[in-house]
Parts: structure tokens; C-alpha cells; sequence
């Protein structure tokens, strides 16, 4: 293991890295249950989307480990599995297969993007400022996402969001979740500020275990309608797959006499405009946070980073799911003190096991999972420091950029919003020169621009 992942030469152990590949699992196992859920709107199977979402996750992390050696996880991606089915399926009327088809040549051409150099040029085009932004917002959005996922923020009509009523008939479901949640913050920011090492899993097993003696004891009671589910595991083990052959290769069996090229065009586009800056951001945000940049801002070994997400991105449409991308949730490793591909491995085997593991691992709760985004998002903060605030052609751009991500609950839009009032404003203040705004960046505001007008 140390010759192959380089251990001493990061700075950290065995132990530390397999307690990282648990902790980002952890932090995204809910993955499994929210793309089957989701995908099965656009009336694909459930248990084979499970089951495809389980290994296009393996294959997709087994390749980040063994070609980058980077800490980095893959799964399909969350808001590319919602575009899939509800706006190319459901709201467009395509078939799940078509839209399958878009993903594995969105894959394709990704491929052929990483092995040519492009994706990597966006990545190195970006300015440090920027780039420390994407990884300040990206720590908004998980720890948003954390508090959705808890149920501590919830929808309102009048102000779009608001805090969690602790009253009404949904206390025993909602309510407890939320405040078991609150509780999980507490223990791993305790087990945090004490230095104990694998503090964010134990974190949410702690705030599981809570759970399960809740809802033993009757204080927590469980809701389907308010989407608070049984978290006392049903089972261990499901040796059926049987369901699995609905979805893998389904992509290739479509009519393609029955496709029209104008609207195939958009659709693959926009999983591949959506894809390419999600996973720039991801892997500018959590690299960022690990100090893995170097004095350039450039990531070593970029190339074959980008390509395993390319060729998981195929991989995935072959199995039956949407877009496999790098996952924002990789940070929670990242905390944890992964810096090698082992996390990656450890990560990739237990997404392997979770297809037959599946009842377990599905009973884990999104409020036991909340607290470790939370904290998550409060460690990738920190980048904040590399905004220089006195310089107001790099801060408004940066703060643009970070308010963006969460609010319009989207990396790449936060990217876009970034790179675009960048390059205008110091375009406008005459700093084009001084700033050395390269070509690329010129480049990308366009296509965000266009994007904005015809996506």
C-alpha cells in the first residue's frame, strides 16, 4: 500500500485513510436511496437503479483510486439525476433509454475532452481567487444540503425557506429528526474539537444508534408521507438481482430512427455543460481544501482524474443510471484525513458491498447523515482566508460566486455567475492586462453567457 499509494509521502496512514473511505461513504450512501427513488419517476425500476447507482459508484471511485490516487469518490450525481427525470423524460415526453443514450455520449465525448487536454486547461484557467471561492460556496451548499437533509430547513411560501416548526403533528417524525440532527452537530463537534480521530463517522453512527433507541422507545415515530422512514434496519443481505438486467445495456436498444438530432443535441449538451463544471468545482472546492493545489493553483494528475469520471460517466449509462460525476460529499473524507487513493478504494469497495448490504445501508437516515455535511461545510469555510476583500475586482466576483452556489442550488452555476462577473469587471476597470485574463477565460464567459440564453 505504500509503495502503490504513497502513504509517508502524503502524510498520513493506513487507518487513517480507511476511517476517510468510511466517513465519505457514509456521507454518501443516501445516494442509493435517492436515485432509485428519483429515477423511478421516469419509470425505470427502482431496486436495478439501486443496484446500477452501486456499481457505476464502485467502478467510478475504483479508477479515481488506481489511475489518480486522489481521495475523491464518484456516484451519479444529484440535480443531473433530477434533470433526467423529470425534465428529459417527464417534462420533454423522451424515453428513460434516450436519455441514457445522452449520458453515455456526453461520457463519450468527456473522454475524448480529457484525453485532449481541454477539461485541464478550464481547470488551470481559473483564477486562484475563484478558486477558493468554488470551494467557500461548495461548503455552503453541503452544509445547506445538511440542513435540508435534517429537516432543520425546510420550505416556505412566503421567505422560500425557513427553520423547522417543532410543533404539530409531525413532531414525533419530523421534529425528532431534527432535533437528533442538532444533537449529531453537537457530538461531532465535541469529538472534533477533542481531536479524536474518525469523528464525523462517529458522528453519525452516534446519531443513529440515538435514532434507533428513539424510535424503539417510541419517541421517534416514522412518517413515509413526511419522507422520515424506519431507521431500524429491515434485513442485512439481498443476494436478488435479478431486477439489474431492466436497465444494464438498455441504452443501446432504443430506436434510433425516432430520434430527432436537434433535441438530442440540447439534451446531451446539457448534461455535459451541467457535468463538466460540476465536477471542476468539485475537484477545485475539495483538492483546494487538502492543499493539494500547487503554488500555480494547478491539481497534479488532473488528466487521469478527469478521465476516471469520463469513463464512470459511460460506465454508469451502460449500467442504467444518469451522469456518474465527482461527488461534493468527497470533502467529508478530505476532513477525516484522506489525502490518498486508498480513501477512494475503501470508498469503491463498500459502494461494491452496499448492492448486497442494500437493507442496511438504506435504513441509515438522512438526520444521521446531516450533521457530518454540516461540519463539512464549515471546514471547506476556511478558503475564505485566500480571498483578498481589500481587492474588490477579485472579492465581488468571489462573493458572487459563493452566494451563487447555494442559492440557486448549483455548482455550476456558481462557477458561471463567478467566472462571468470576473472577467467583466476587470474587463470594465481596465485590469484585463494586469490581471492576465487568459483566452479560456474569455472563452468560458461567452459560452456561460450563451448558456444563460438558449439552455
Amino acid at each position: 500500500m505504500e509503495k502503490f499509494f504513497k502513504l509517508q509521502e502524503n502524510r498520513t496512514t493506513v487507518r487513517t485513510e480507511i476511517i476517510a473511505g468510511f466517513t465519505t461513504f457514509m456521507t454518501m450512501a443516501y445516494i442509493l436511496a435517492v436515485n432509485p427513488s428519483i429515477l423511478s419517476a421516469a419509470g425505470m425500476n427502482a431496486n436495478a437503479v439501486l443496484i446500477a447507482t452501486a456499481l457505476a459508484s464502485f467502478v467510478g471511485t475504483l479508477l479515481m483510486a488506481v489511475l489518480a490516487n486522489y481521495p475523491f469518490a464518484l456516484a451519479p450525481g444529484m440535480g443531473l439525476n433530477a434533470y433526467f427525470a423529470y425534465t428529459v423524460v417527464i417534462g420533454m415526453g423522451y424515453s428513460w433509454q434516450l436519455a441514457l443514450f445522452a449520458v453515455f455520449v456526453e461520457g463519450v465525448i468527456f473522454i475524448i475532452l480529457s484525453l485532449t487536454n481541454v477539461r485541464e486547461a478550464i481547470f488551470n484557467a481559473i483564477p486562484l481567487t475563484l478558486k477558493a471561492a468554488v470551494s467557500v460556496g461548495i461548503g455552503l451548499f453541503i452544509a445547506f444540503i445538511g440542513l435540508q437533509d435534517a429537516k432543520l430547513i425546510v420550505g416556505s411560501d412566503s421567505t422560500l425557506v425557513t427553520y423547522q416548526s417543532f410543533k404539530g403533528d409531525t413532531f414525533q417524525s419530523v421534529g425528532v429528526g431534527a432535533i437528533l440532527a442538532l444533537v449529531g452537530v453537537l457530538i461531532t463537534a465535541v469529538l472534533l474539537a477533542k481531536k479524536v480521530k474518525g469523528g464525523i463517522l462517529i458522528g453519525i453512527f452516534s446519531t443513529w444508534i440515538l435514532g434507533i433507541l428513539c424510535e424503539l422507545a417510541g419517541i421517534y415515530v416514522p412518517n413515509i408521507e413526511a419522507g422520515m422512514y424506519s431507521v431500524i434496519p429491515s434485513g442485512f443481505v439481498s443476494l436478488d438481482f435479478s431486477s439489474f438486467k431492466e436497465t444494464f445495456g438498455a441504452v443501446f436498444t432504443l430506436d434510433f430512427g425516432t430520434i430527432k438530432i436537434g433535441d438530442f443535441l440540447i439534451i446531451m449538451f446539457s448534461f455535459l455543460f451541467v457535468d463538466l463544471f460540476d465536477t471542476l468545482g468539485t475537484l477545485i472546492g475539495v483538492s483546494s481544501k487538502a492543499d493539494m493545489l500547487d503554488k500555480d493553483g494547478k491539481l497534479p494528475r488532473i488528466k487521469p482524474a478527469l478521465l476516471s469520471d469520463a469513463i464512470a460517466t459511460c460506465v454508469g449509462a451502460v449500467f442504467g443510471t444518469s451522469t456518474t460525476t465527482t461527488f461534493v460529499e468527497s470533502a467529508s473524507g478530505v476532513t477525516a484525513g484522506g489525502r490518498t487513493g486508498l480513501t477512494a478504494l475503501t470508498t469503491a469497495v463498500l459502494f461494491l458491498l452496499s448492492a448486497i448490504f442494500s437493507p442496511l445501508f438504506l435504513s441509515i437516515p438522512s438526520f444521521a447523515i446531516a450533521p457530518a455535511l454540516i461540519i463539512v461545510g464549515f471546514y471547506m469555510m476556511g478558503s475564505v482566508a485566500k480571498i483578498d476583500f481589500e481587492n474588490m475586482t477579485d472579492a465581488i466576483p468571489a462573493f458572487l460566486c459563493i452566494i451563487a452556489m447555494p442559492l440557486a442550488y448549483s455548482i455550476s452555476e456558481g462557477i458561471a455567475i463567478g467566472v462571468i462577473s470576473w472577467t467583466v469587471i476587470n474587463l470594465l476597470t481596465g485590469k484585463a492586462k494586469e490581471k492576465n485574463i487568459s483566452i479560456l477565460m474569455y472563452v468560458l464567459t461567452v459560452l456561460f453567457v450563451l448558456k444563460y440564453i438558449f439552455l
